[in-house]
């Protein structure tokens, strides 16, 4: 039987590595393009992504000696006032007194209760509004990647199209136009792998639901793209059977 600790798990090193690689071709074959400053961000997010990630996995043992602090000196003060209002001193008040002291008792109690529990879970809720800032970041990001690739229309490959004077400028080969699409739906992929390494270090409900929606919008986003790919493979082919037969 395997070891649960062994089993593999996402590497940051090779999710910023592969965002590198990804920003070199496509500044290699899109020199000065939007879409390569956006890439360029992409890859600054990822050690951003990662470092930030890394930071709110490790426990706060500062943010805990303090609340531990709190804590202690509260149920300290709690024994006090215990001991103050002690049994053989309340059982010579009279009833209406013995019920507001007990009352007053209880209310301390619950204050306290609640404050504690406000504090235990200090540290879980600052690095869950941390995480979320961050991740809709990633989601901002996916969102512009698909900015870029909106106007790319996969009927340019169709020779005779006619452009009006409202219509975007496109001087795209077939193959250049697809290669620009691969292009956004990798880094919609690799925007995924960066909101999952929050999921994978944290492990908190709400963090994971809203990575799940991320990979969910990237997924979706890259479906969208890969539709034109295949629109513009299908187009192709047409234009090519004339010419073979």
């Amino acid at each position: 039987m395997s070891d649960p600790s062994d089993q593999p798990e996402l590497r940051p090193d090779l999710i910023l590595s592969t965002s590198e690689q990804l920003q070199a071709r496509i500044s290699a074959r899109f020199p000065e393009s939007g879409l390569a400053r956006v890439c360029l961000t992409l890859v600054d997010t990822a050690r951003w992504s990662i470092k930030d990630a890394s930071e709110l996995a490790r426990p706060n043992w500062l943010l805990r000696a303090g609340v531990a602090a709190i804590v202690v000196a509260g149920l300290l003060a709690q024994v006090w006032l215990l001991r103050f209002l002690s049994f053989g001193r309340l059982s010579t008040l009279d009833p209406p007194s013995l019920v507001q002291g007990l009352e007053a008792v209880v209310n301390l109690l619950i204050l306290f209760g609640g404050a504690a529990l406000f504090l235990l879970t200090l540290e879980e809720r600052m690095k869950r509004r941390r995480a979320l800032d961050a991740l809709y970041r990633l989601r901002s990001l996916a969102h512009i990647i698909d900015m870029h690739q909106l106007t790319k229309d996969p009927t340019v490959v169709l020779k005779g199209s006619h452009s009006t004077a409202a219509s975007p400028q496109r001087s795209m080969t077939q193959f250049e136009l697809t290669r620009y699409l691969d292009y956004c739906s990798e880094m919609l992929a690799l925007i995924g792998k960066l909101a999952a390494l929050y999921a994978e270090r944290m492990r908190d409900g709400v963090i994971i639901d809203a990575v799940n929606d991320i990979e969910n919008l990237t997924s979706s986003l890259g479906r969208k793209i890969w539709q034109k790919i295949t629109i513009i493979s299908a187009l192709q082919d047409k234009i090519d059977t004339p010419a073979r037969t």
